[in-house]
């Protein structure tokens, strides 16, 4: 519009991308509540039907939470519907957002984030880009640098205002690589067995598309979350075993989930080692005791290179502590929260 020109009448003003995300969200919620319809059972529609045969009680009611929020991560013409489980109610400290592990999804949470509620604390758990429940059919690129601009966008739509990020495993990759590029949107980290020194994914991303593909097969029986389970789950049943691999392959099942996971695979991964000694917020590190995946000598490095850091230790679990022991991790997340963990 050139100097002393008539604005442009409001009929004809173009509607920006993140107005166009808003008015979606605000129909997909008048018609189906909240980005999508329900089955009988009370299951959003768009989680795989296997949803159905899980038993665990934490698992069905978490995901019958789960919505799609859209997400606007570029200059095109779309969102992407964007899945997460949001807080029943607005608290007046900062909120807390529970990340996942490599290949994960918020599900992850289902023990731990109904204690975290009944802390008194508003609690997000969000479904990393690429993995989740997020609807991804036009798949975009699932990069380390594509999965921090759509944590930021979708904080800067959503939540607003500083947060305590937890990231467990891989998810702590994930949470310093945001914490050093976004520090404006970080109060504190909770790290829990952080697998925070791999090279990001070595050799594999050498691999041409093809040969990275004949390390999935289509509806994967066992994917990796399944595999490394049987070490974390040394305690209980064979039939408790089971239904937890249920809940944590159910998003493998979605059509976009191999394509997703090779992208980001052939990508590089992530490699956050010279970014350690950057963070500036406080972080609280937990590790299990027998984890056989990050061992415990790699947790107090952490803990020395951090610049500001306390660790705690939780006995009798292993890689999954907010899992297996998560009246413990609770605590200790809600203590350090209201900074009473010291």
């Amino acid at each position: 519009m050139m100097w002393g020109s008539p604005p442009i009448p409001a009929q004809t003003r173009v509607a920006t991308m993140a107005e166009k995300c808003e008015s979606l969200s605000r129909v997909l919620a008048c018609k189906t509540g909240g980005g999508g319809g329900r089955t009988g059972a009370g299951f959003p529609s768009f989680l795989p039907k296997e949803v159905e045969k899980i038993k665990d009680p934490f698992a069905r009611t978490l995901a019958q939470r789960i919505e799609r929020l859209p997400v606007q991560i570029g200059i095109s013409e779309s969102c992407i519907m964007s899945s997460c489980v949001k807080p029943i109610i607005q608290r007046e400290t900062n909120p807390m957002v529970l990340l996942h592990c490599f290949d994960s999804s918020c599900l992850e949470w289902r023990c731990t984030y109904p204690l975290l509620e009944e802390a008194g604390l508003e609690v997000w758990a969000i479904d990393v880009l690429g993995w989740g429940f997020s609807d991804l059919e036009r798949l975009p690129p699932c990069n380390a640098a594509s999965k921090r601009h759509h944590l930021y966008q979708l904080w800067k739509s959503y939540i607003k205002r500083p947060m305590i990020l937890v990231g467990p495993s891989l998810g702590a990759a994930v949470a310093i690589d945001f914490a050093v590029n976004y520090p404006e949107a970080v109060e504190k980290l909770v790290l829990i067995n952080a697998s925070v020194y791999a090279e990001g994914t070595g050799d594999l991303a050498k691999l041409p598309t093809i040969v990275a593909q004949g390390f999935f097969i289509e509806k994967h029986p066992t994917p990796p979350l399944c595999k490394y389970t049987g070490l974390q789950w040394y305690f209980i049943s064979h039939k408790l075993r089971l239904d937890q691999c249920k809940v944590g392959r159910l998003h493998t099942l979605l059509p976009w989930w191999k394509d997703a996971t090779i992208n980001f695979i052939c990508s590089g991964g992530y490699n956050v080692i010279s970014q350690i000694k950057q963070v500036k917020q406080k972080a609280l590190i937990i590790c299990g005791e027998r984890d056989q995946i990050i061992g415990y000598k790699l947790a107090v490095r952490l803990h020395c290179e951090l610049q500001d850091s306390i660790i705690r230790k939780v006995p009798d679990c292993g890689h999954l502590p907010h899992v297996q022991q998560p009246r413990s991790v609770a605590k200790l997340i809600a203590d350090f929260a209201r900074g009473d963990c010291r």
